[in-house]
């Protein structure tokens, strides 16, 4: 561990002594990274790294190099090592809300603010505090990450957790994770969520039309017409589970109506060409508050960032001066601008 390193973990310790045992667990996983990184030329330099290795870091530098030079996305040591942590995840968030409420818990920690999910490197660990929140009534749902952004605090590395997928997927996560070291505001999760998947959309976008792959794009165009269209049923069964939540009904009414809801949101989805695949997860027997919390976490405000990209006629620099822009108004009337069309407006 390096002097800085170990100096700003110490720091987020100090300022935090209620959360100590959360916080030393969350330490012992920034250092687990920082142990395990090595350089991208360093692994494609040694005669040993396997040849599917070699071809997805070749792919990582490329991606890199155009985040910069084409998104004008933070020039900075991130994304230039490479780290194998032999696990599938990296870090599995814990998200939760209230059994009659589709809005999220949140938890408060420094630097970042207050989120929408409380991460942790060990799998164990996520489950056992997921568990405790079942116990206190809390709708639950633990989902494995396969990056994370210290925010630029640090020199994220490129993970095994993320190599695996299709390059448009790669690009996405790479993108993603540096657009919220460009912007993030702290205790907003879905204007910070919401931005780096514009970003990220608009990145592979233009990352797939740069190298020609008229395949490739029509592709990522499918997949993300899909994610559009269930974030949209998940915005439509939330609110209407917000009605009934404040209806006035009894404990067992609003527990049998809320099932009722939820069945109708898996037949929906079901009756989505093609939703046999991709969304598992989402639709399995965890669906609850929760679940459709996280979904909206990141998905409300897109639309409303999406029309500040068109704004500026798709010039990035600009894009980002009004994200900062809307990053200094008050919560209210970012949400009031963009996530109108949000279940919660």
């Amino acid at each position: 561990m390096s002097f800085s390193l170990g100096r700003a973990l110490l720091a987020v310790l100090a300022a935090a002594p209620l959360s100590g045992c959360y916080l030393l667990e969350s330490a012992a996983g920034q250092i687990e990274l920082t142990n395990h990184e090595q350089p991208i030329s360093q692994v494609l330099a040694d005669p040993d790294t396997s040849p599917a290795l070699r071809h997805e870091l070749t792919q990582v530098r490329d991606i890199r190099e155009f985040a910069s030079a084409g998104l004008k996305l933070p020039d900075n040591g991130s994304y230039k090592s490479y780290a194998d942590l032999g696990r599938r995840y990296v870090v599995w968030n814990v998200y939760a809300a209230p059994e009659f409420s589709v809005e999220p818990k949140t938890w408060c920690f420094p630097f970042v603010g207050c989120v929408a999910y409380r991460g942790y490197f060990d799998e164990l660990e996520a489950q056992r505090y997921a568990y405790q929140l079942r116990q206190q009534g809390y709708d639950v749902v633990v989902g494995g990450v396969a990056a994370y952004s210290t925010l630029g605090h640090f020199h994220d590395p490129v993970l095994n957790t993320m190599l695996g997928w299709d390059e448009s997927e790669l690009a996405a996560i790479i993108f993603h994770e540096l657009a919220h070291q460009l912007l993030y505001v702290p205790g907003d999760s879905a204007f910070n969520e919401a931005f780096a998947t514009t970003v990220e959309r608009e990145g592979v976008r233009r990352w797939l039309a740069r190298q020609g792959r008229p395949i490739d794009e029509k592709e990522f165009a499918t997949r993300d017409r899909r994610a559009r269209e269930v974030a949209e049923l998940v915005a439509q069964a939330r609110g209407r589970l917000k009605t009934l939540y404040a209806s006035g009904q009894s404990a067992q009414e609003l527990r049998t109506a809320k099932a009722a809801e939820l069945e109708r949101l898996r037949a929906e989805y079901a009756a989505l060409p093609g939703a046999e695949s991709g969304y598992s997860w989402l639709f399995g027997p965890d669906l609850n508050n929760a679940a459709l919390s996280s979904v909206a976490t990141y998905y409300d405000c897109v639309p409303g960032f999406e029309a500040e990209l068109r704004a500026v006629d798709g010039d990035l620099p600009r894009f980002y001066a009004a994200a900062r822009a809307l990053a200094r108004e008050p919560a209210d009337a970012r949400r009031a601008q963009l996530c109108a069309r949000g279940p919660d407006q």
